[in-house]
């Protein structure tokens, strides 16, 4: 197609701007290139010593067949040790149930003829093959490794990836192909979250209609539960459930409305935000309720770690209702917030009394919350620090919401200990666990949710991983997008998921048109959507700004070239690639409009295809004017600007992500 064409065109120019690295994300502790390479083939075995781990044997397994399925080469399976390629080494064994802060570091080497890879256990072990993976690449005599000597270990000991399948809920299929790409990067948490005011999303049998009328029949049974931490556990990666309350918990109320403050009748709410109904912390049958609950849930998931949720409490149910209003009296609790922590205070002891540890959103801390409480902020570095000062255990998401269609950048750049954090001391930066991108669910479906979280959280698993210095944001780009086109080996959909969605959209097999379109066009960042359309549970997310990836890769390398030009830094084949791009984009409503009227999907996209060629139509102009050394007059440079000013407005909720670079060139060709 031309759109590929014109980007293998432009891609070479970009990374040749830079130096020359591994393809390895996250980036290792220490690494020492070594001269040549190791060839891939038929001959190339593996065989594992010492500790005889399962998770290293299906480890291995997984691992040749990626291998195989990424080069086409039939490898050895039963070759003698004496002649295997590649040894692994296993020193010992890890926890029956994985802990926080097992030793995950591992040593890999390897020469023209032989790799080793040795590892306290098997966590390290599955850590060093994935960095083999990545370092698998295509060369004139074949598929090759180039020799290295690499010594890792992680940064932080909680790096987590958050679901959220309770307003949208996730097939099991979703579910393991996420844990496959967490695994790809070292990601070591998968925070389960499964309850909300939409949706209560597994099999109580304790209390059935948990299930029965809080799921409108989309839930997981416990036996598909045990098999996603089995799976998980084959990966290194502990597996975290959250169960909110008192607040977010309207699906539990359709079953169990005496658990409310309110009177209800309740059933699993249909829109998002944020909602009144709550927990009755005045009764003593509601947490007699959740005591045999947590006592079903806690056996089911061995993590030591257990998550509550406790955010967001507006408090109205609770200002509604006379009882607690006399409990808060005569208790002499001041006010909801206060209200909140003794309904935490209580929830805490019974996770304790499973033998768990509870964890919760910022609003559990309060200054008699216990010590072992871990803290998962989502306000942000403030939050954390008081956290960590207070004596908690913290974790961050503040910063990497990938819900909210940031670019990797700006997740990239966040640091839990940076900031904030960078004020705490020794012993309270070692308070500071890790932390966690989460994936809110309100505007993903099980087909365009993987492109939402792949390929940035890369760049979350990279700064969680390697040392805090590590942060060239042109490199991170550069091996992210390698790193990305290695995921699709593990079953993620995030690349190819946009075509099939605009073939379905237009109902054309070869939507060239509207694939240029598509590829310069990004869903509005922070909750903007919501205010740009009524949505539900029930809307079907099936339009472009649900079929584009959060951020458009192909306006973020024109940028590149347009700040080059600007610069007086672009070479006369970057000028051209710069025109190339906008006539494409100038000319492709001509092709595009026609279509667009055939289907109620694609109607709505004509104002933006139109914008977007007179945005291009702009751009030409200035890029003229500054080849020509013209200067724009002050009429229409100002002209110019307030036609780029309507269109960086979302039309048909998206945003032309063009329109700062032609405002760049605009600015530039008038001054």
């Amino acid at each position: 197609m031309l759109l590929l064409a014109v980007v293998a065109l432009l891609g070479p120019a970009l990374c040749a701007q830079h130096a020359s690295s591994l393809p390895l994300m996250p980036l290792p502790a220490h690494l020492s290139e070594g001269n040549g390479k190791l060839l891939l083939n038929g001959g190339f075995s593996v065989v594992a010593e010492g500790y005889a781990d399962p998770r290293v044997a299906e480890g291995r397994e997984r691992f040749l067949n990626k291998l195989w399925r990424e080069t086409g080469i039939p490898f050895q399976t039963g070759a003698p040790d004496s002649s295997a390629t590649m040894v692994i080494k296993t020193a010992g064994p890890s926890q029956q149930v994985e802990q926080l802060g097992e030793d995950e570091s591992y040593h890999l080497a390897v020469t023209a003829a032989h790799v080793e890879l040795t590892a306290a256990n098997a966590l390290g072990v599955l850590h060093g093959l994935q960095t083999f993976l990545q370092l698998v690449h295509i060369t004139p005599e074949g598929f090759a490794v180039p020799v290295v000597t690499i010594d890792d270990q992680p940064r932080f000991p909680w790096r987590g990836l958050m679901i959220d399948v309770g307003r949208h809920f996730m097939p099991l299929t979703v579910i393991k192909r996420n844990l496959d790409g967490m695994e790809a990067v070292k990601l070591n948490v998968f925070h389960w979250h499964l309850s909300d005011d939409q949706g209560f999303r597994i099999e109580s049998k304790q209390f059935p209609l948990l299930q029965e009328k809080g799921s409108n029949g989309h839930y997981y049974t416990q036996d598909e539960v045990r098999e996603v931490i089995a799976y998980a556990r084959m990966r290194g990666i502990r597996v975290v459930p959250e169960f909110d309350m008192p607040c977010h918990a309207t699906s539990w109320f359709a079953g169990y409305p005496e658990l409310a403050s309110g009177s209800g009748p309740y059933q699993p709410i249909t829109k998002w935000g944020i909602f009144d109904p709550a927990m009755d912390p005045t009764r003593e049958s509601t947490f007699q309720f959740l005591d045999k609950f947590l006592g079903e849930m806690t056996a089911l998931f061995p993590d030591p770690y257990f998550h509550i949720g406790g955010d967001e409490c507006d408090g109205k149910e609770w200002d509604a209702n006379p009882r607690v209003k006399q409990f808060m009296r005569e208790h002499n609790i001041k006010d909801n917030a206060a209200l909140q922590s003794y309904f935490s205070g209580r929830v805490e002891k019974l996770v304790a009394g499973h033998n768990k540890i509870m964890e919760g959103w910022d609003e559990v801390l309060q200054p008699d919350t216990p010590r072992d409480v871990v803290v998962q902020s989502w306000r942000g570095p403030k939050a954390l620090a008081a956290a960590a000062r207070q004596g908690n255990r913290a974790l961050l998401s503040n910063g990497y919401y990938i819900d909210l269609n940031q670019p990797a950048s700006e997740h990239y750049l966040v640091d839990p200990l940076l900031g904030e954090g960078a004020t705490l001391d020794a012993q309270q930066r070692a308070r500071v666990l890790g932390g966690e991108a989460t994936m809110w669910s309100e505007f993903v479906t099980e087909e365009n949710i993987d492109s939402r979280i792949w390929p940035r959280t890369a760049a979350i698993a990279e700064r969680l991983w390697s040392p805090e210095e590590v942060r060239d944001v042109d490199s991170m780009y550069r091996r992210m997008a390698l790193v990305s086109e290695k995921l699709n080996d593990d079953g993620l959909e995030h690349n190819s998921f946009t075509l099939a969605m605009l073939q379905r959209m237009s109902g054309n097999a070869n939507p060239e048109a509207l694939e240029v379109l598509a590829a310069v066009v990004q869903p509005p960042k922070g909750y903007a959507r919501e205010e740009l359309k009524q949505y539900t549970v029930f809307s079907p997310l099936n339009e472009l700004v649900d079929a584009v990836a959060p951020e458009s890769e192909t306006a973020r390398r024109f940028n590149q070239l347009a700040t080059m030009v600007v610069a007086g830094k672009a070479t006369g084949e970057q000028w051209q690639e710069v025109r190339t791009w906008l006539e494409l984009w100038r000319d492709n409503d001509l092709k595009l409009a026609p279509s667009l009227k055939d289907s109620t999907l694609t109607q709505q996209l004509a104002p933006l295809s139109r914008s977007l060629s007179e945005v291009a139509s702009v751009g030409l102009k200035a890029l003229d004017d500054l080849k020509l050394h013209r200067t724009m007059s002050a009429a229409v440079r100002d002209q110019n600007l307030e036609l780029l000013k309507a269109a960086g407005k979302p039309k048909a909720v998206l945003v032309d992500k063009i329109v700062p670079s032609v405002e760049l060139l605009v600015r530039a060709s008038g001054s």
